[in-house]
């Protein structure tokens, strides 16, 4: 269902929404770059779910290097839920018990082989009493948690948001799956949120930060990335807690839909995700979730997510079996152009839509949200146009429409996905796009004082370009 807010509404809503996210600040880590940039890597759950072991991150840290992935920014191994040793739980020391079974080398044991391939080892844990899958969690042991994943070498935390006891639930609870930006759903056990409420003294925000202190304690450097799922208005005061914090519930490789409200589809957390952009920049990122590129969406489909998480500037966490991706999910994971953007050092934030497209700007659309995206890196300015519909369509870029690009000048045209120019045009540009798939440019303005050359009809084709859309 399209919920569609007036300008005026939208207009003030999103002021609400800078004035928010200007008083927060990043959690900067000293004298290193780590977590300044989003996370990169492989994590195991959407490819194994709890049935893992040593030889499965092994083998994916093997194929991260033979395949070239390491080489293009990806360098975490993340251990998922179903590490630990659900009958023993904490040994002597009350340090969380390993299950031996599936790693006979102890974790520790593990990050020194990852580290010898000179990539990093994430680990998992949760706030609560236990981990989603009923795992051990790290609730009032999170110094002690901290501590020995520092003494074994790990170099990331997801810390996820499950079974927690009644005494720790929010005063005020709020979850993303609640809100539109037409009205702000609250949950009937605690009434109206005051005016001006501070999520950030939620108990959410207290159990992350308690985690997030016993980190800051080890001589070893942990991102810290949290995986709330957007609850206790997690983008407030994320900058200042961790890496990165999840947005939105569970991801699923569908186009859209959901499963019960938990795992979503691509188009849903798009959607929700449009209303949050301007939280993410250097050392703080919205994260979308781990990617499903290669695990059963179209060729189309994977393309459009992996850009879209990676122009959004979400940590870009693989989660597919390596050792049998096929050749086109692996092409779009190693685009070097969409990781440069995602990983560009200059320009932090993330690319914006400046039109929706199918639905009028700011409409709140689970199946058509925004078509639309420009935003700058170091290479030149991009646009992005996806296409949410069930058939190839032509969409156009109108030069006058998207910021920072001059009308009266002409642009030379860039395809990411190719690597290659199409051509230079003035005023505007269209080009086909395949249903679910998405235009991925480059404009640079066309600097020659000599009258640019015809495109020849060969390239106008290969991208869908006819001599009347000129």
């Amino acid at each position: 269902m399209a919920r569609t807010m007036s300008r005026t509404r939208k207009l003030s809503a999103f002021v609400a929404t800078v004035l928010a996210a200007t008083g927060a600040q990043c959690l900067e880590i000293e004298n290193t770059n780590e977590g300044r940039l989003p996370a990169m890597g492989f994590n195991s759950w959407n490819a194994f779910l709890e049935k893992i072991n040593e030889e499965k991150f092994l083998t994916a840290a093997r194929e991260i290097v033979d395949l070239g992935l390491r080489d293009l920014g990806y360098t975490y191994v993340n251990i998922d839920d179903g590490w630990s040793d659900k009958k023993i739980w904490r040994d002597k020391d009350n340090r969380i018990a390993v299950d031996y079974k599936k790693f006979p080398d102890g974790i520790s044991g593990l990050a020194d082989k990852v580290h010898a391939m000179g990539l990093k080892l994430g680990i998992y844990s949760d706030r609560g009493t236990k981990t989603c899958a009923s795992y051990p969690g790290s609730m009032d042991y999170e110094e002690i948690d901290a501590k020995t994943f520092s003494d074994w070498g790990i170099d990331y935390l997801k810390y996820d948001n499950c079974f927690f006891p009644k005494e720790e639930e929010d005063e005020h609870p709020w979850a993303p799956e609640w809100w539109s930006p037409i009205q702000d759903f609250n949950d009937v056990r605690s009434g109206p949120v005051p005016a001006g409420y501070d999520y950030s003294t939620s108990r959410s925000a207290e159990r992350y930060r308690m985690m997030r202190d016993a980190l800051k304690k080890q001589e070893r450097m942990i991102q810290f990335g949290m995986c709330n799922w957007g609850h206790a208005r997690v983008e407030r005061w994320g900058n200042q807690t961790g890496q990165s914090w999840r947005m939105w519930g569970d991801i699923q490789p569908t186009w859209t839909g959901n499963s019960d409200f938990i795992r979503w589809g691509i188009m849903p957390i798009l959607n929700h995700a449009l209303f949050y952009l301007d939280y993410t920049n250097f050392w703080g990122h919205g994260d979308m979730d781990m990617l499903e590129v290669g695990n059963g969406l179209t060729d189309a489909e994977d393309r459009s997510h992996f850009a879209l998480w990676a122009i959004l500037k979400s940590p870009l966490l693989i989660g597919t079996l390596l050792d049998k991706i096929s050749p086109a999910a692996l092409k779009t994971l190693k685009n070097k152009e969409l990781i440069a953007f995602n990983q560009d050092p200059v320009f932090g934030g993330p690319a914006r839509p400046y039109k929706w497209g199918i639905n009028p700007d700011w409409t709140w659309n689970q199946t058509h949200p925004a078509e639309f995206y420009s935003g700058n890196s170091t290479l030149g300015l991009h646009v992005f146009m996806l296409n949410t519909l069930d058939h190839a369509t032509l969409k156009r870029v109108d030069f006058a429409e998207v910021p920072g690009l001059d009308p009266a000048k002409q642009y030379t045209v860039h395809d990411m996905w190719t690597g290659k120019d199409i051509g230079t045009f003035g005023k505007f540009f269209s080009m086909a796009v395949a249903s679910h798939d998405i235009a991925c440019l480059r404009l640079n303005e066309y600097k020659s004082e000599r009258k640019p050359a015809p495109v020849r009809r060969s390239a106008l084709k290969a991208v869908g370009v006819s001599r009347e859309d000129l």
